[in-house]
């Protein structure tokens, strides 16, 4: 087998059907090569297994998201957003157990490969952030639907600052669904090799499962709620002016690090992503996507951040003044019929 048939190992223990994302150095990051494998694999699977399980190779990394350097290539990206699309859809529709291992860093895309699944593991090591406005992008792989669906508007807060949540808080704020020390994983990871059913799993899951603490946000989560239901990021900024805490000093100074333009794209697609199932929210990420490709400061945020790594990127629109209706609702348009996004198991 070539290196490259090794980015992401797969085997079978027991009536578990195992996925290993193997790039430790790269920190698991998502590439063609990666979704392109799991796609069919997770096809066969979910007819073949009882259960799914997904785990990062190496100490440090579930999954640190997409590998956004060849997602800016205005052929390459499109090909890889929809591949990986695709991944996320059937996870979310999977028909089987899926159980994401999310110990370590847990960002973008690999949000998008446990998010979706029906049980999500933190551990002492979990660290998950969607810290896409940061590059010139916005929250995809399904962060238009699952970031507005959690509780007192938390979502709309990670997905626009990027903030960062780890261990029991990735519990408490609802987006893993039990905590277990990483220590005991490969203990859990063989004995849930052995479950028959889904109550089988559940049960063996509560058994490892320790009780969150306190949220480490409570303290903010009132702040959190009114500053975020604001329907524009000018009336967020506004009201955050209000609140005059270090929590709120600290969050302005986030946003104003981020891209104008994609504060904006970004509370869109989240606004409608509340109304919005997972299929038609990756539809419309696509588009975004899609056209984040062919604009100018998704190319130039990773520029800026990970390839001259100067971080000081020129965004265009320069300030969230000049990001216009007209500029953001150019995002949504469909595309033509021949580019969407299709899914796998669409009828012809």
């Amino acid at each position: 087998m070539s290196s490259q048939e090794q980015e992401v190992l797969f085997e079978t223990l027991n009536n578990a059907g195992v996925i290993t994302l193997n790039r430790p150095k790269a920190l698991n990051s998502l590439n063609t090569n990666m979704v392109t494998m799991m796609l069919p694999q997770l096809q066969e699977w979910e007819r073949s297994k009882g259960l799914v399980i997904i785990k990062g190779a190496g100490e440090k990394a579930f999954c640190a998201g997409g590998d956004v350097k060849s997602a800016i290539d205005r052929v390459e990206g499109p090909k890889f957003f929809h591949t990986e699309y695709n991944v996320n859809y059937l996870i979310g529709k999977y028909k089987i157990p899926y159980i994401a291992f999310m110990d370590g860093i847990t960002m973008g895309g690999g949000l998008g490969v446990s998010v979706h699944g029906r049980y999500r593991i933190a551990t002492e090591k979990t660290l998950i952030a969607m810290p896409e406005t940061k590059i010139g992008l916005f929250p995809d792989v399904g962060g238009s639907y699952f970031l507005p669906r959690l509780q007192v508007n938390l979502g709309l807060y990670l997905g626009l600052t990027g903030d960062r949540l780890k261990a029991k808080d990735v519990v408490k704020s609802g987006i893993a669904t039990h905590f277990v020390p990483s220590r005991r994983l490969f203990e859990l990871e063989k004995l849930l090799s052995r479950c028959n059913n889904d109550s089988e799993i559940r049960n063996l899951l509560n058994k490892f499962n320790e009780p969150p603490e306190e949220f480490s946000l409570a303290s903010n989560i009132k702040h959190i709620n009114y500053c975020f239901a604001a329907s524009t990021i000018e009336e967020i900024i506004e009201r955050l002016q209000k609140v005059q805490n270090d929590w709120s000093i600290k969050t302005l100074k986030t946003l104003s690090q981020m891209c104008p333009g994609s504060l904006k794209i970004t509370l869109r697609a989240l606004q409608r992503g509340a109304q919005l199932d997972l299929p038609q929210c990756l539809r419309m990420e696509y588009r975004l996507a899609c056209r984040a490709t062919e604009n100018h400061d998704f190319p130039e945020g990773v520029r800026a951040l990970l390839i001259d790594k100067d971080n000081n990127p020129q965004w265009n629109p320069k300030t969230l003044d000049d990001v216009t209706e007209d500029y953001v609702e150019n995002y949504f348009k469909k595309l033509p019929e021949n580019r969407e996004l299709k899914y796998f198991d669409a009828k012809l």
